[in-house]
């Protein structure tokens, strides 16, 4: 796999048929994030079929089979009756949807549901086609099933809640209306589906919540990356920094792909700077921050793109136990710890380390911008330094999210803590790793606006027109948006609105239009 497959933008996405190859992450995102319609090709519905006939075929020759016959965790020693089955299966629903805290986002819940789709898809799982198609008219009606975000070691709970809702109890958002499961799905034209032997147990066994989680913060990170190459270009112009340390021969000596690719995404946005060129020989050497913007976000990246090859090798796997397997006409059970969800834990551990080293050096950037001594600019960019503060403050907030990003780069999946009466002895924590990516991405859209807006203010004491023209373009699309700062007023507003061209992707696609596509 490799980022450079990365091309469409998931929002021009209008639908997504799940077939017989592996769903690309714009596809994903347009379905979790941009409400993209789901459909299943005959290819998924026969697979879906002939695993669930497997199952019918084992319960009618009475075959031990964990979680189908058998109890959960350390009760799957504990026989149950094929009588019984069907409401062991509304059991495990009821009894695990035990989360707490404040409701996950809704573009999480619907990844998780997509997630359930790709994976119980597969064929292994001996779920019903009807089960699926269900999961399917949440996400193409609007229901987001309400789903506390707290308390899960790698899954579980949270997939508990959500598959509440496909039966007709818990909670939900439809259209944005929050009601019972039972009325979201009436008003959607939905009935509630009765779950099937092996039904409760897939719906909440696996890496789907872990899994859906990660490709949220993945897409985050990858194109986080690439702003911050958009902001550092900015940044490089009103401090006088010369390009020679992005000279091609410079970085033709070191082996790393991403550190020579990263220099040549901010040779192509600098391209026709005056200001770079008036400057070139204003100093022998920059400063650290400067001078090192290949090496640390070639860095970054290149642990990005390893997450992406976890993570997405995770997106297409089958990651249910017991593994329905078929063999000609018949099959065979297999337990094992497939729902295992270490892989993407120790990726989404990896991708806070690489957004918050992207944060620590653009912090850097954002402080010699309003620092007078570095920028040999007006003190914090302010018109009249001392009756305004300029953006002293904004800087500080820059640092403090920093703070916590550091926080939250600390490893998850290295921890545990025995479960199920032992039975679960070591747990992934890949969960809350995953949680971890997704908040430190959130924090570095707003480390890397703070950047944006910084010397956006800073390229107001030359002129703008001087800067190169991707970078010239990124500043009057901040100038629709957030004006220039002639003294001081209510800065958050501005905050936020060049929070959202982060987020949107809106400055990415300015650049793009440009300079060609940058390297991820």
């Amino acid at each position: 796999m490799s980022l450079a497959h990365i091309q469409s933008r998931p929002n021009k996405i209008l639908e997504v048929n799940l077939d017989q190859v592996d769903i690309s992450i714009e596809q994903f995102i347009a379905i979790a994030r941009y409400g993209a319609r789901v459909s299943f090709s005959s290819a998924y519905r026969e697979r879906v079929l002939n695993s669930r006939r497997l199952v019918d075929l084992f319960l009618s020759q009475n075959r031990l089979v964990y979680g189908v016959t058998s109890g959960f965790g350390a009760n799957s020693t504990r026989v149950i009756s094929p009588s019984d089955a069907e409401q062991l299966q509304r059991n495990i629903v009821r009894s695990h949807a035990v989360s707490v805290g404040e409701p996950l986002p809704r573009e999480i819940v619907r990844a998780t549901l997509l997630m359930m789709l790709i994976s119980l898809g597969k064929g292994y799982s001996g779920v019903s086609i009807e089960l699926l198609q269900q999961i399917a008219g949440l996400l193409n009606n609007d229901i987001t099933p309400f789903a506390p975000g707290d308390g899960s070691v790698g899954y579980l709970a949270p997939e508990a809640h959500m598959a509440l809702v496909l039966i007709g109890e818990g909670e939900a958002d439809y259209r944005g209306e929050r009601m019972s499961g039972a009325e979201a799905l009436e008003r959607a034209g939905l009935k509630p589906h009765s779950l099937r032997c092996k039904e409760g147990l897939a719906l909440t066994n696996g890496t789907t919540s872990v899994t859906a989680i990660g490709m949220l913060s993945l897409y985050n990170a990858i194109e986080l990356a690439k702003t911050a190459d958009i902001a550092a270009s900015m940044s490089l112009q009103p401090l006088k920094a010369t390009t020679r340390s992005l000279d091609a021969r410079y970085h033709s000596v070191k082996k790393h792909v991403h550190q020579r690719n990263t220099a040549d995404n901010i040779r192509r946005m600098l391209a026709g700077s005056a200001l770079c060129d008036r400057f070139s020989d204003y100093r022998l050497q920059d400063t650290y921050s400067l001078r090192g913007i290949a090496q640390v976000h070639g860095a970054s990246k290149r642990a990005i793109n390893d997450a992406y090859d976890a993570i997405l090798d995770e997106v297409g796997s089958c990651g249910d136990n017991p593994v329905i397997y078929p063999e000609e006409d018949d099959g065979t059970a297999i337990s094992g710890a497939n729902f295992d969800g270490t892989f993407v834990g120790i990726a989404c551990d990896l991708l806070c380390i690489a957004m918050t080293t992207l944060a620590k050096i653009s912090e850097r950037r954002t402080d010699r911008l309003v620092n007078p001594y570095f920028s040999e600019l007006p003190a914090f960019l302010a018109k009249e330094p001392g009756l305004n503060s300029g953006y002293m403050i904004i800087q500080y907030t820059a640092a403090g999210l920093l703070g916590e990003m550091r926080n939250l780069a600390q490893p998850a999946s290295v921890d545990s803590v025995s479960t199920s009466g032992n039975q679960e002895d070591p747990v992934s924590f890949a969960y809350h790793a995953a949680r971890k990516a997704y908040a430190t991405s959130r924090k570095l859209q707003h480390v890397l606006a703070i950047e944006l807006l910084t010397a956006a203010q800073a390229l107001d004491f030359f002129d703008p027109a001087d800067a190169s023209p991707a970078t010239a373009a990124v500043y009057s699309r901040i100038r629709q948006v957030a004006p220039t700062a002639e003294g001081d007023r209510f800065f958050y507003p501005d905050m936020v609105e060049v929070h959202k061209l982060v987020e949107q992707g809106d400055l990415l696609s300015i650049v793009e239009n440009i300079a060609g596509t940058l390297h991820s």
